[in-house]
């Protein structure tokens, strides 16, 4: 189900609880979001849609792909980075890392670890901000 985008301040400066196999469907939600959204974003948190659990989805190509739990346990390479966000107004500067490694389960709840680089790991860098309640 296609969700409403969280605008709250407040509520997305909170940190997210770990999810479970019981967020099965939050997952999918998050995963309509991103896609209904495309044209305008790379990808999201559940906070976004109103839910606190550590999920994110993004755009990968034609697939949106899942990250339930994400951890970066390697970071490589920062770089200075300008971002927008779908849930607040502007554009800000931050900090980002041309590459990292990211301990997560997939969609399946498998255990995964998996080496990002370039905007995709700019995208799951910002949406793991998200999870952890820091706004850009």
């Amino acid at each position: 189900m296609v969700r409403q985008i969280m605008r709250d301040t407040f509520f997305l400066s909170q940190k997210s609880a770990p999810a479970t196999q019981a967020d099965r469907a939050v997952v999918q939600d998050l995963i309509d979001t991103v896609r209904a959204n495309a044209d305008r974003c790379a990808g999201m948190a559940a906070n976004m849609i109103g839910v606190h659990k550590r999920i994110i989805a993004f755009n990968a190509g034609p697939f949106a792909v899942a990250l339930i739990n994400p951890e970066i346990i390697r970071r490589e390479k920062p770089y200075e980075a300008e971002e927008g966000c779908l849930s607040l107004d502007g554009v800000r500067k931050t900090t980002r890392y041309q590459e990292i490694e990211v301990r997560y389960l997939d969609a399946s709840f498998k255990p995964k670890k998996q080496v990002y680089t370039g905007w995709i790991a700019q995208v799951i860098q910002h949406e793991i901000d998200h999870c952890d309640g820091i706004l850009i």
